[in-house]
């Protein structure tokens, strides 16, 4: 199965029809968000195309200074390739990439997949009270 499904960073494969289409129309987070917002956000990140034979079928991105510090952000694989574990192997494939080894914290936000990222070691802020937001 796993042998017909791939995970690239090579920003130059990625579909960003699909990437732009999922954001804008079907992310809670992302609703409207304009095709041009998509590739510049991927551009500065270290982003991550999922595909099935030459199908994108998932995406995600770590906002990272591949030191300390790294966000992830925009993971999604498309309803109809989910709940057969792709989700779980993306992001263990995301997790495992080199320039996100040794890094003193990595942080996202969810409303819907709790349970996805716990597997991961992902929890509750640890201490809330340092944590701001400006928005």
């Amino acid at each position: 199965m796993r042998e017909d499904y791939r995970l690239t960073t090579d920003i130059e494969q990625f579909q960003f029809d699909v990437v732009h289409r999922y954001l804008s129309e079907v992310a809670y987070w992302s609703p409207g968000i304009s095709r041009e917002k998509v590739e510049r956000a991927a551009r500065h990140s270290l982003a991550f195309g999922f595909f099935h034979c030459d199908e994108q079928i998932g995406y995600a991105r770590m906002i990272t200074d591949t030191a300390t510090f790294a966000y992830l952000a925009d993971m999604f694989v498309l309803a109809e390739y989910q709940g057969v574990g792709l989700g779980n192997w993306m992001m263990e494939c995301v997790l495992a990439h080199p320039d996100l080894q040794g890094l003193r914290r990595m942080m996202l936000v969810t409303s819907t997949a709790h349970g996805l990222y716990e597997r991961f070691g992902f929890g509750p802020l640890g201490n809330p009270e340092r944590v701001m937001e400006r928005g």
